[in-house]
């Protein structure tokens, strides 16, 4: 981290106190957490007191699985290691809650005045649907950025303009970036001739099991035994 960034770092620290916490970084590069309550009166002074002026990109992050691994193994299987075939049900009851470190929103900031880059990571707590303030008031150009987190990851955001699905159709069914989503989808369309339009059905796909690595055992691959000649 150069001398000039950890000088904006300690500046952020003191300015927001309990309201952001310092990622650890190894790339050199500065990154905070904000609490989400606080979310829209730092953007603010991060905007006006530190002249990031830019909002060049907003994100959603699904930290369902992370930490896992799901592919370590020394043994063949006949059922295969594939993500998209053993998932957990997508959650649509609103009722349920999500662990409060599941999602999170980082926003990726530019001073253009200063040269200087930063990046705001705020998480979405327990809330299904998961809402954050929108930040259209703050960077207009979160408008279309939110519109797409909103779409790939269900995150709402409280005071957008037009908050509406910008990749998907309308009648898509769920978030296709969240880690519990099905590969195949939910939904599928096709031509009804007897409505005479294009209509929705449940998926027809059936979730095929894929078998990355296969571990072998003979003679070709096991260094005791390569050489070995069969005279039998």
């Amino acid at each position: 981290m150069t001398e000039k960034y950890e000088t904006l770092a300690a500046r952020i620290a003191e300015r927001f106190a309990n309201d952001v916490t310092r990622v650890p970084s190894t790339c050199g590069e500065l990154t905070f957490e904000v609490a989400k309550d606080s979310l829209l009166d730092v953007a603010t002074a991060i905007r006006d007191e530190f002249a990031f002026e830019q909002l060049i990109d907003v994100c959603g992050v699904d930290y369902l699985t992370f930490g896992q691994d799901e592919w370590k193994t020394e043994d063949a299987t006949e059922s295969g290691y594939s993500r998209g075939v053993v998932r957990e049900p997508v959650i649509l009851d609103e009722s349920e809650t999500f662990d409060a470190r599941r999602f999170a929103v980082v926003y990726h900031l530019l001073s253009v005045a200063n040269n200087l880059r930063l990046r705001l990571r705020v998480y979405t707590g327990t809330d299904n649907p998961p809402v954050l303030k929108s930040l259209v008031p703050v960077w207009n150009s979160a408008n279309w950025f939110e519109r797409e987190a909103f779409d790939m990851f269900g995150v709402l955001f409280e005071g957008h303009p037009d908050l509406r699905r910008v990749l998907t159709d309308y009648g898509f069914i769920g978030h296709p970036f969240r880690k519990d989503f099905p590969l195949s989808g939910n939904v599928e369309v096709h031509y009804d001739a007897e409505k005479g339009r294009v209509a929705y059905q449940p998926v027809s796909i059936e979730p095929r099991t894929l078998v990355p690595r296969v571990i072998r055992d003979d003679n070709r691959y096991n260094p005791d035994i390569k050489d070995v000649v069969n005279d039998g």
